[in-house]
């Protein structure tokens, strides 16, 4: 038997129901949230032939052609230099499928032979080793379902004016897989790490010899050389044959096309942790080395490019994620922050993984200003925009996660506000 919506408590105002909505047993064959369904009575045309044969490798419908990486943008005058983004509005759940994932490059995406390539580690250990992929399968594994974000995700943020474009457009650097891999620490245990030892650093092999510093509190920790995501080996633009993973820190650190480690007691200070990947104050000061990604949510879905059709029951759904652990708590507002409701998080809160959150929403057809506040297990709560924006230079791009507002219009149409 389904429920009235009258069963269910408004949590907050302007039509934000009680996160319980999802939790109560009824609720998935109440059809309250607006949602389309069909009776088929009759032999659809596609069911009168028999269908396309067997393949090697699957592909995604053909009516799905639209759910496809966003901004690719290689920038002018290089060659495989730029970005292309997650369709975060189009997907649900945690993972992101492979062929989705964020791309972000230096110098484009090298062929790399595997049976060519080595990881050599070197600097102040006992024994410098040279790991080749047949070396590498010999170690034990783990797999683990994290995040990895651009620190230079959302950074059209810090416009003076609000930036117009889909949820993906702004916020679609950041991407969850199950990556797989060797812990670090066992190979830097092989090598015999000297006491002196307090940082790292680590290089690729593409033709930008993308390297960074890393220090050796976060290599013990959790650190892996990656050489799966999503339960096949890395793809080309995810770092093939191996790539260090950081979990929860600035993806940039997550070297891909992994070749060398250098341990030693100081930092590199190498090109892209100085000139790049900082944050520059108002006083002209670049604050260095802010590794963890901050705590962060974002409403995928309403959001600009998914119109709302008739007034009703809507679900509002979206994704937040911490560098600093799980996530504990989402917020939603549909009156601009004046009210705000818990929103249920999905089951697998994973640590440093992105969370999926959803509440019903009863839309009467106004105006309404929606936003999302995350809240990690270590008690950091998203900030605003304004808090972000306190004291950085007016160019300062990285490490943006202030509260997303979207404005809902009467025609149902989503824009980005700062609010």
């Amino acid at each position: 038997m389904g429920r009235d919506e009258r069963d269910f408590e408004v949590a907050a105002g302007n039509g934000l129901m009680d996160r319980r909505f999802f939790l109560q047993a009824g609720v998935a064959s109440s059809g309250l949230l607006m949602t389309a369904t069909a009776a088929a009575k009759e032999r659809s045309p596609w069911m009168n032939r028999p269908g396309s044969a067997l393949s090697e490798s699957g592909a995604p419908s053909t009516f799905e052609a639209h759910v496809k990486r966003v901004n690719v943008s290689p920038r002018m005058g290089t060659t495989g230099s730029g970005s292309s983004r997650t369709p975060i509005e189009h997907l649900d759940g945690i993972i992101t499928p492979s062929r989705l994932h964020f791309e972000r490059h230096h110098s484009g995406i090298p062929e790399i032979d595997p049976d060519q390539h080595r990881l050599v580690i070197h600097g102040l250990v006992d024994r410098p080793l040279s790991f080749d992929m047949e070396s590498l399968a010999r170690y034990p594994t783990v797999s683990r379902i994290q995040f990895l974000e651009c620190s230079g995700n959302s950074g059209g943020m810090i416009a003076p004016t609000p930036m117009q474009g889909s949820a993906s457009q702004i916020h679609g650097l950041v991407s969850a897989s199950e990556w797989g891999g060797v812990p670090l620490r066992l190979l830097l245990e092989e090598a015999g790490v000297k006491a002196t030892a307090k940082w790292l650093v680590a290089d690729g092999a593409d033709a930008a010899v993308m390297a960074r510093s890393v220090p050796l509190d976060k290599i013990l920790d959790d650190a892996i050389v990656a050489l799966y995501q999503n339960g096949e080996r890395l793809r080309p633009s995810n770092g093939y044959p191996m790539r260090l993973f950081l979990p929860g820190w600035e993806g940039n650190m997550s070297i891909k096309w992994l070749r060398s480690i250098r341990v030693t007691a100081t930092p590199g200070m190498t090109k892209d942790e100085t000139s790049k990947y900082s944050d520059l104050g108002d006083d002209g000061i670049a604050t260095l080395f802010s590794f963890p990604m901050g705590v962060k949510s974002v409403i995928t879905s309403p959001s600009p490019g998914l119109t709302l059709g008739a007034p009703g029951m809507y679900q509002i759904s979206g994704i937040a994620w911490s560098g600093s652990g799980k996530i504990r708590r989402v917020e939603i507002s549909t009156d601009g922050g004046k009210s705000w409701a818990d929103a249920a998080l999905d089951r697998h809160v994973l640590s440093k993984c992105l969370t999926r959150f959803r509440s019903a929403w009863r839309w009467d057809g106004g105006s309404a200003l929606l936003k999302s506040r995350a809240t990690d297990e270590d008690g950091n709560v998203q900030p605003t925009r304004d808090v972000v924006m306190k004291n950085r230079a007016s160019n300062s791009f990285y490490h943006f996660n202030g509260i997303q507002a979207w404005q809902i219009d009467r025609e149902g149409s989503a824009s980005n506000v700062y609010a």
